[in-house]
Order: C-alpha cells, then structure tokens, then sequence
C-alpha cells in the first residue's frame, strides 16, 4: 500500500476509536456470544460480589488435574466495548488449552449494558479476577508464578491493563496479592487511547469522545501511557485494517514495549478488520482460519515461555 495511502486510511481508523463500544457489541452479538453463559465442561467459581451481582469464573481444566498440581493458567477477558460482551468468547481457546495442560479461565466483569459501570470499573474487576486466581492457586491447581491474561479488544485492553496500569483496585482486594499477570495474550487490543506521539493527527473532536467513552480517564486507562521495563511477555493480534482499533497503535505499543526492554511480539493479520480472531469471522472457505492460526500461535507462545509442553 502506498504510504499516503495508508497513512489516510490510518487517520480514518483512529477516528473510529471513539465508536469502539459500538462496533464491539455489534460483533459480540454478530458472534453468538449469549449472556449469561453457557460454558459446559467448565467449573465456575465466585470471584468477586457487588450488591447483588455475583462475578463468576468459568475454570477449565486439563483431564486428571487435581489441585496438588501446579499448572500454568490463564485468565481470558471478553470484548464488547466495555458496554455488553460474555465470557463464552474465549470458550474455543480454553477448552484447547486446557487439553494442552493448562487452567483455562473465562472471567466475567461488570459491563455498562448491564451494571451501568464505566470501564474504570471494568478494570477493577479485571483486577480482582487476576487476584482472585493467584490467591487461590493452591485450590486452583495452578502456579502463582505462570498466570497468564487475555482478551479480545476491549477485552484485550483489560488484560493488558492489569499489568501495566496502576491503580483502579478494588477497595476490597487484598493489594499485598498482585494483580500483575505473568504473560499476556492479547487479540486486536485497545492499548492507546489518548494522544501520543508517533501518531496520526486526527481532529480533537475524535479524541474527546473517546475520553467521554472512558469517563474523562482514557490517558489514566491507556496502557501504552505506562510501559516500562519489566513487563510480561506479550504476544499481540491485530489486523491491519481493523476499524475500531487500528493497526498503527498495535504498531507503536509493540515498538515502545521492546524499546523498554521487554519481549513483544506483533503478528499481523494483513487486511484483516476488527474481530477477526473469532470464530467464523474468516475470509473464504475456511471460516476458522484466523482463529485457528491465532490459536496454533498462541500455544506456540505459551511453549516458549514453558507453561505448555511441546505437542
């Protein structure tokens, strides 16, 4: 693609960035995605009570795992925009990595179609799932040392956040357990989302609306805003035409990442738009194509980091 190009089809892009929640409810519904879930096969568990809302987590584990074990995990987070969205998302990927070996977990979390929460409060419970499974690693089966987060877009943003930004924690939560996961998995993820150098110029107006959608906080929930050494190893989804999220914030989250010294590997999906890592979403004849290599790449990450064994 030409430069000018793609450095207009960029800008076009970004401007998208304040319609996310919008476009990933559409596609939450789009997927099949029901809420409440329907995860069989899966243990849940409750994590976290607000008022009368119980937040739940469904476990999948590998054949024969008993809770003297001592696995990696990984805690999965659905996208939806912050507004709707259900854990049944990642039920593909658990259930292949727990037959790998690993603890699968899909975590649920407040969203605003249903608790009327902003996506600070989102992160809060992200938080507190990650918490919660390291608190408990000894009932889980599941080494405190190798928990893993994911997620898909707003999603991915949460995972991501858990590790690198600070604060947002549930008054409740026990902060001497940390909330910083081991490794991170993340699918077309909201990383930037305030202003910063490297990209485009787009209208303020643009930019505004995305702080309206973060409640007047999107630079205190960017996670680009906060990288720094030390931080999990990171492995990154993104297509190239994604119109939600676009390409060029993977591009300079991943840059900043490996600048600061940490491992981030970007793998592109070339003119692929938002969404599409799940299911049935895929050009041509195989529809679970993406999903698939997602999925076969995702396991070979987990490999190199030791919390799967080759297959």
């Amino acid at each position: 693609m030409p430069t000018i190009v793609r450095t207009l089809a960029t800008i076009a892009a970004f401007s998208l960035l304040g319609t996310l929640p919008l476009l990933a409810q559409n596609q939450a519904r789009q997927g099949s995605f029901n809420y409440p879930p329907h995860l069989p096969g899966a243990r849940i568990e409750t994590f976290k009570k607000v008022g009368d809302v119980e937040l739940k987590l469904y476990v999948f584990e590998p054949k024969g795992h008993t809770s003297s074990d001592k696995r990696a995990a990984v805690v999965f987070f659905f996208g939806g925009g912050w507004n709707s969205g259900s854990p049944s998302q990642f039920k593909g990927q658990s259930e292949h990595l727990a037959a790998r070996g690993m603890v699968a977990i899909c975590a649920d979390y407040r969203v605003k179609s249903r608790q009327q929460v902003t996506p600070a409060q989102c992160l809060s419970d992200a938080k507190s799932a990650v918490r919660w499974v390291r608190s408990h690693a000894n009932k889980l089966g599941v080494d405190p040392q190798r928990i893993a987060a994911g997620g898909g877009s707003a999603g991915g943003h949460l995972a991501a956040a858990t590790a690198l930004v600070p604060g947002f924690d549930d008054e409740s939560d026990d902060k001497a357990i940390s909330a910083v996961p081991n490794a991170l998995v993340l699918f077309n993820p909201a990383l930037l989302l305030a202003a910063a150098e490297g990209l485009p110029k787009v209208d303020a107006d643009r930019l505004r609306r995305l702080n309206e959608t973060m409640h007047g906080q999107a630079q205190q929930l960017s996670p680009y805003h906060f990288i720094r050494k030390d931080l999990p190893p990171t492995i990154l989804f993104h297509g190239t035409q994604d119109e939600a999220v676009p390409f060029v914030t993977a591009e300079l989250f991943a840059k900043s990442m490996r600048a600061a010294g940490n491992r981030c590997e970007l793998i592109p999906f070339d003119g692929e738009p938002h969404g599409f890592f799940n299911p049935g979403r895929s050009k041509g004849d195989d529809k679970n194509a993406n999903y698939n290599k997602t999925l076969k790449l995702a396991d070979e990450f987990f490999v190199s980091l030791g919390y799967l064994a080759k297959p």
